[in-house]
Order: C-alpha cells, then structure tokens, then sequence
C-alpha cells in the first residue's frame, strides 16, 4: 500500500493492475483494534480501574484470533467484553466484518461489504479506525481487485515467517549452509531415506 510502490508501478508497468494485498490489509485491522485496547486500557490505569485495566489486558488474544480459532475461556472472554466494554467489541466487530470481505462469494458482495464497512468506520467514533477508513478508501480499488482476481500473500508471508524462525534456531550455526539444508528440509516437502538404524 506505500506511495513509493504505487508511482513506480504507475511508471513502469502503467497497464498493470494493482492489488492490495489481504494479509496486510487485516494486518492493519489488527492493529488499529490493538490500539484501541491499549487506548481503553491506558484510561482504565489513569482513572485507578485496575479490575478493567487487568480484564483489557487479558482480553488482547481473544479480539486478535479468528473466531473459528477462540477456544471455550477466549468465547467466555469475548462474551464479557460484549456486555461490559462497548467500544472494543466495536473495534472487534469492525476488524471481523473486514475480514468477512474477503469471504464474500462474489466480487459484487466483497464490493458492497466494503463500502459498508466503510461507512460504519467513518462513523464508529474510534479514532484508529476513522484512520483506518482514510487508508482503506484511498487503497479500494486494489482491495477489489485483490478479491476479483483472487490473489494474496498469504503463502509468502508463511514462508517468510518460518524461515525468520529457522534462521533463530540456527543461531551459531557454523556456515550459512546448514541454515540453507534446515530450511530446505522444513519447507520444501522432501522426505529424504535415512539410514537404518543399528541396534
């Protein structure tokens, strides 16, 4: 989504079509919920509501995970938040209902889901996501074309993040051969023959 991507696309390849990327677009989400949570939690701390600021604390993976990944105490967690704090289940819903974009059957609903969505941010009276709105508007066009040509990251970005943690475990490894072999061997599928073994 960064500027500098867009006027070098627009110069070189002009006839390119230009799609922003899901993974981050959630990515952002995330985030602008994140600091909400922090935000709510940072007033709990200054008005000495320490029962509030601890249950916001608490409360962060819950509103991070996907709803089909919560398990039964994240449920019961989510469930508090609903009744007890207005503005972070927004933030909540507001994050899940631009996932849901994405999950639309056709480029027509992902389009109408949008511009709802869109609408409900600008108003929601959460400064995180009013920006967020600013940033989504100005990046729909490729939004939508992400959705229609089907296209993401997603799989890139998991290499990418597996490798990062490879390269960890291989700290004080002697050469950059035997990272190369360990990341090989994790990520590429082969199931080499090991010899028998002698007992």
């Amino acid at each position: 989504m960064a500027g500098w991507i867009s006027s070098a696309v627009a110069e070189r390849v002009p006839w390119a079509q230009r799609c922003v990327d899901p993974f981050h677009v959630i990515q952002l989400a995330t985030d602008a919920l994140d600091e909400v949570r922090r935000e709510l939690w940072r007033d709990a701390r200054r008005e000495k509501n320490l029962t509030l600021a601890k249950d916001l604390k608490g409360a962060r993976f819950c509103v991070w995970k996907n709803p089909e990944h919560l398990t039964d105490r994240q449920v019961a967690k989510l469930s508090e938040i609903q009744k007890l704090n207005g503005p972070l289940y927004r933030a909540y819903l507001l994050k899940e209902q631009l996932r849901q974009i994405y999950q639309a059957a056709t480029p027509a609903e992902a389009e109408q889901l949008l511009d709802g969505w869109l609408s409900w941010a600008r108003r929601c009276r959460l400064p995180a996501f009013c920006k967020l709105a600013r940033t989504i508007k100005a990046q729909r066009q490729g939004i939508l074309a992400a959705v229609r040509l089907g296209l993401s990251n997603a799989r890139v970005e998991q290499i990418n993040t597996q490798i990062r943690l490879i390269t960890r475990r291989a700290f004080g490894f002697h050469s950059a051969h035997a990272l190369i072999a360990l990341a090989m061997l994790t990520l590429s599928g082969l199931c080499p023959s090991l010899p028998a073994r002698v007992n």
